[in-house]
């Protein structure tokens, strides 16, 4: 199969990914990669040249996504539906996409002018397996590991976690082992309605159903179907709350199509969805052209499921690769994998603890630098580096700082 074949094949569309504007986005619409209706919300400004950025949000101060701190003063901030946000609604773990200035790779620093955030999962706990730690809803296994984040209402993480209470998941779908590796997972109480994204299987045009994963959707009553439904689409839908028949009611199929234009430099950090070769690869929906690239651990890890940083530009939606680098992880857990700045709030001197970001922080074993424990109060600035606790709801911090 040749290179220009194999970006045709490809019909996952991840969240905001798409090709668009030339002859490769037509043809992606013609076999089942293209999207749906623009969304009724506010629509995002057309991509500025610059730098696209693709990752889980490591920290804040303002955004750290990829070892790279992002200014988000000025930037827009829009969910998954196209609705403008404001900055407070992103959340550490919660995976984003970054359109921004040229990056300075030297001081690790950028200007976000778009910020674009959704999650792949809202829906009730089914059941949990804490040995294998992964729990299912809406027939889908979604894993949790170390570098999971638990909202701090989620107080025992994975133990927190009981049948029929409601979350959502922020997270990559590992298409090896069918399972969506969680980044961030908190609770959704007053959800109206769920929301699942996935690929389409077993579609019945007559009946108007489809599976994903475990579960049976129903489309017959959806306000609007795409035409590019079709088995093996990755699509984004709106559920009823309640399922009929052991069928999940699907209310509406969200936006999954969005041209993101063309990018003098490009960074994605994911896992590997499809796969024909070490060069013709996608990563979280992203066509990956690595032709050209060097491999600094070699071409043999580059497989389905595997871990990628890539490095290089967007060109007609295609991620033309200059790096790709196989992610340990290993890697995490070693004290510094997660970066928070802020304000202490609800500071506890005897348990050691304070709230920062929306997180509680555990400072018994940290370092300190320009201050020292003592002067630790509600309201201080610091700079707070370290690792999530076992149970994904606390950060141990190595360090702070007095800022």
């Amino acid at each position: 199969m040749s290179s220009s074949q194999w970006f045709l094949s490809q019909g996952r569309t991840r969240l905001w990914v798409a090709v668009a504007g030339t002859a490769l986005a037509a043809a992606l619409v013609a076999c089942g990669g293209g999207g749906t209706d623009a969304p009724s919300g506010s629509t995002p400004p057309a991509a500025a040249t610059g730098s696209y950025t693709s990752g889980a949000i490591s920290g804040f101060g303002s955004i750290i996504v990829n070892g790279v701190r992002f200014d988000d003063s000025g930037a827009q901030v829009f969910d998954d539906d196209g609705n403008r946000r404001g900055s407070d609604d992103l959340k550490l773990g919660a995976h984003v996409e970054i359109e921004a200035s040229r990056i300075d790779r030297a001081g690790g620093s950028g200007t976000a002018t778009v910020i674009r955030y959704g999650s792949e999962i809202v829906g009730p706990v089914a059941a949990v397996n804490s040995a294998a730690s992964t729990f299912t809803l809406l027939g889908q296994t979604v894993e949790t590991t170390s570098t999971t984040v638990f909202d701090d209402s989620l107080a025992g993480g994975l133990s927190a976690m009981t049948t029929g209470l409601v979350v959502e998941i922020h997270a990559q779908w590992d298409a090896a082992r069918s399972v969506y590796v969680a980044s961030r997972i908190e609770d959704k109480p007053n959800a109206t309605s769920y929301k699942l994204r996935g690929t389409v299987a077993n579609l019945d045009t007559t009946a108007r159903t489809f599976s994903m994963g475990g579960a049976v959707l129903n489309y017959g009553s959806a306000t609007t179907v795409p035409t590019t439904l079709a088995n093996g689409a990755w699509v984004r839908v709106n559920l009823q709350t309640t399922p009929s028949n052991g069928q999940w009611m699907v209310t509406n199929f969200g936006n999954e199509s969005r041209s993101r234009g063309d990018h003098s430099e490009a960074e994605v950090k994911g896992i590997i969805t499809a796969w024909t070769s070490a060069t013709q690869f996608s990563v979280d929906g992203l066509a990956v052209d690595a032709t050209n690239a060097t491999f600094r651990e070699g071409t043999a890890g580059v497989v389905l499921g595997a871990r990628v940083e890539v490095e290089g530009a967007m060109v007609n939606g295609v991620l033309v690769a200059t790096k790709v680098h196989l992610e340990d992880s290993s890697s995490h857990g070693r004290g510094e994998d997660y970066e928070l700045h802020g304000t202490v709030s609800a500071l506890d001197t005897s348990a050691k603890t304070f709230s920062l970001r929306g997180l509680t922080v555990s400072y018994g074993s940290a370092t300190w630098k320009d201050g020292s424990e003592a002067q630790l109060a509600n309201g201080s600035r610091v700079e707070v580096k370290g690792d999530l606790s076992s149970d994904g709801a606390t950060l141990t911090a190595s360090r702070i700082d007095f800022e």
